[in-house]
């Protein structure tokens, strides 16, 4: 991007949500995925993506109902490793719902900003096997191209014929789908890009599951998010990818219009490799909130991290109350649903919370038994509510201190 001069400030634009992709192990495309979340549906199931002989549970969230080929027509599907299909076909999929055709972009300056925490570690894993198995000279060559994780975002540049675009790939891990959105978010608000992609993808693969496997964090059965008897996490895939525009640009278009992006905040504290920071959580949101110019008792919903382990769930809880009292709003976790889709998660908890605002409901905390005294919410257990939303908090909470946090809010013709 390039850089502002002091006292060159340029104007601000408000940014719209007018188009979501979505590649989930709930449903394809907005409209299934707004009905799975309605329903409160699981997309628990065993694995069967990769070899979990010699473990003693190894249920997770994988995809099973996407057709690339049905989407993806430009590049050659063969090119792209797993989590590349999903994000070109999430890409493809947001478009359409945006009423978008790739001739009207390639006629603009653009950005293309995906989040991911694994890049294309499916590949990874076949390789590693291959070189195990009958040394590094057995590797394919076509698998070792498919690796780079910036080819997220290069191959949806490549699929839509797009030439004047910065294509960046963000691997904040479990908070890079919100950071995609922050910098989309800046890039059309200063003017800079007339439109931006943004969002993340990830694939599920055997190192991942392994790694939170041997942590002791991988779920038996399935993810219970703020539940006293929560036992982990379920490892998932997807991708989600969002349609930002200015709003000149989309009532320009006659758009629909799912949200308007008001805001978002991100920090870095470092604390420790895997354990969350409370204080520095709650900061994000305030920073978040400040970035968006909205007050604490404003926000009608939070799609929390809300991983469904114990340290998580417990200090996200805190982080919430410390920054909006002792009446929180309703804090709901998507991953009950979908697992943990990695760097796709904030992503699709962005659109979640999209089309909550649109369609005037809150999706459910599914598999929910008894609220964890400790957390302290209402996390809307197991069915979906009716509810007039204004303002929605979507956390994204990472490895290694990495927050990002991203506020939406209804379209209003006059800003309140």
């Amino acid at each position: 991007m390039s850089p502002v001069l002091p006292g060159n400030a340029p104007e601000k634009h408000r940014v719209v949500l007018t188009g979501f992709g979505v590649v989930s192990s709930i449903g394809i495309g907005a409209a299934e995925f707004t009905e799975s979340l309605k329903a409160g549906r699981s997309g628990a199931k065993p694995i069967s993506l990769f070899d979990v002989e010699g473990f003693a549970h190894s249920n997770g969230c994988e995809v099973s109902s996407f057709d690339p080929e049905q989407w993806i027509t430009r590049t050659p599907i063969q090119s792209l490793g797993r989590a590349s299909r999903f994000g070109v076909g999430a890409a493809r999929m947001a478009l359409e719902d945006a009423g978008l055709e790739p001739e009207w972009l390639a006629a603009r300056r653009g950005l293309i900003s995906m989040g991911t925490t694994d890049g294309e570690s499916y590949e990874l894993d076949q390789l590693v096997a291959a070189e195990i198995a009958h040394g590094p000279e057995r590797m394919d060559p076509q698998v070792v191209r498919r690796v780079s994780p910036i080819r997220l975002s290069t191959t949806i540049a490549q699929e839509l014929g797009l030439t004047d675009v910065e294509a960046q790939t963000i691997a904040t891990a479990c908070s890079a789908g919100n950071y995609a959105i922050g910098y989309g978010f800046d890039a059309v608000s200063s003017g800079e890009v007339e439109f931006a992609l943004c969002g993340g993808a990830d694939a599920m693969c055997r190192k991942t599951f392994t790694g939170f496997y041997r942590l002791g964090t991988i779920a038996p059965e399935c993810c219970q998010p703020f539940d006293v008897n929560r036992k982990g996490i379920l490892t998932g895939e997807g991708a989600g990818v969002l349609v930002l525009e200015s709003l000149e640009s989309a009532l320009a278009r006659g758009a629909r219009i799912y949200a308007e992006v008001l805001g978002y905040g991100l920090n870095c504290d470092a604390y420790h490799q895997v354990a969350p920071n409370g204080s520095s959580v709650a900061t994000c949101m305030g920073i978040a909130l400040r970035n968006a110019g909205v007050k604490p008792e404003e926000v009608d919903l939070i799609s929390a991290h809300g991983t469904g382990t114990k340290a998580n769930d417990i200090t996200e809880a805190r982080a919430i109350r410390e920054v909006f009292g002792d009446t929180p709003p309703r804090t709901i976790s998507l991953k009950s649903m979908l697992g943990h889709t990695m760097g796709a998660a904030s992503a699709l908890g962005a659109i979640a919370s999209g089309l909550a605002l649109a369609h005037g409901f809150i999706p459910p905390t599914i598999n929910h038994t008894e609220t964890d005294p400790e957390c302290e919410i209402d996390c809307v257990p197991n069915r979906a509510v009716e509810a007039n939303l204004r303002v929605v908090q979507n956390n994204g909470l990472a490895f290694g201190g990495n927050n990002a946090i991203v506020i939406l809010g209804t379209y209003e013709e006059t800003p309140a």
